[in-house]
């Protein structure tokens, strides 16, 4: 079951949910958010009356917190989403790798989050068990009934009203991406992806491009990007690199695991981003980081520091001040980061967490 929101007891029955909400304002530590959220919700109601606009609104905020419910207490957990089409069958070669890669991605440590409907996001459910599945589904007219392997899942089913509430979700909470064959539904979710790493509106995170052995899908794809986007100068030649492809589970997994290695998370602020580590990049290195990788800076240089995660953990970092139109070069000194012969430490074993188990020191 999801625990609850709060260790508060609910409010007394009887009073104006405005009254429960001045009660849950004092000594709130957002409350200066809450009161701009509300300031916006009072500007909308001084012009809007219309019962369609507040269907729109009243849908929105219903989905954010149920979303927010459901990933709450699981945050510690990286989380893999699987993105596929819904008509694959179960005799397809893309079903039985759907099921492959989550259930390695599950022995790897990472839980699995998918659309919840049939086909791709079916083998994936299937593969990752009930304790490991988080399904996210829409309102369709057609094809979006949630699948019987995360249907049955207490607290780990979605229903989403819009979908970009549910895109908002999937990027928010996804620490990696596996795309597999689909058809209009899949590649909007995948260039939506890209649209939002490449713009730098979400931290860096893998994007795998996965089909099976002997299936060119991903392959003529990506030379169609390549020649038409790239050559024309309308992409970074770098942006290919945003992706990797495979074509088998283990690759794939393998893949994500890596990126995690030593890069943890990414914090983006104004003027420079800050790479939070696993483990300490030491300063000796320093100078070849800032001559292999000069052309990605805008200024200055690539310095060390620490700052603290989202989990209020100390991190060593990286930080520096980089050219905002060259992601894809970006991910060429994160990929360079977690290939680098650092000394053995338990934060560089397990990529999966977030946040260390307790038995590592």
């Amino acid at each position: 079951m999801t625990p609850p929101l709060s260790p508060n007891p609910p409010p007394a029955a009887g009073i104006s949910p405005l009254q429960a909400l001045a009660e849950a304002l004092r000594g709130h530590p957002q409350r200066r958010q809450i009161e701009r959220a509300v300031v916006s919700l009072l500007q909308v109601a001084r012009q809007e009356k219309e019962e369609e606009e507040w269907r729109l609104i009243a849908g929105c905020l219903a989905d954010i917190s149920e979303a927010l419910e459901v990933f709450r207490p699981r945050r510690s957990a990286r989380k893999i989403s699987v993105f596929g089409s819904a008509r694959t069958r179960p005799d397809d070669p893309c079903y039985v790798l759907a099921e492959e890669v989550a259930r390695q991605a599950v022995q790897a440590g990472f839980e699995v989050m998918t659309g919840a409907g049939a086909g791709v996001m079916e083998g994936a459910n299937s593969g990752a068990g009930c304790d490991h599945s988080i399904g996210l589904n829409v309102d369709l007219p057609f094809e979006q009934h949630p699948n019987p392997y995360v249907s049955a899942c207490d607290g780990r089913l979605l229903y989403f009203r819009y979908f970009f509430t549910r895109k908002l979700f999937f990027l928010m909470e996804s620490d990696a991406l596996v795309v597999m064959p689909g058809g209009f539904g899949t590649l909007d979710e995948l260039f939506e992806c890209l649209t939002l790493i490449q713009t730098g509106r979400t931290s860096p995170i893998p994007l795998v491009l996965l089909s099976p052995d002997g299936d060119d899908f991903w392959k003529v794809w990506k030379r169609n990007v390549h020649q038409e986007l790239a050559t024309r100068g309308l992409i970074s030649p770098e942006d290919v690199d945003l992706m990797v492809e495979a074509s088998d589970a283990e690759e794939a997994v393998a893949h994500i695991c890596r990126f995690y290695r030593v890069f943890h998370s990414a914090q983006l602020g104004q003027d420079r981003i800050e790479l939070l580590l696993n483990a300490e990049v030491p300063r000796a290195l320093l100078p070849e980081l800032n001559r292999r990788f000069a052309d990605l800076l805008e200024e200055g240089a690539i310095q060390t520091g620490e700052s603290v995660d989202d989990n209020g953990l100390l991190r060593p970092c990286l930080w520096l001040r980089f050219d905002k139109r060259r992601v894809g070069r970006l991910y060429q000194f994160i990929d360079h980061l977690n290939g680098l012969d650092l000394p053995a430490s338990p934060a560089l074993e397990h990529p999966a967490e977030r946040v260390p188990s307790v038995s590592q020191p």
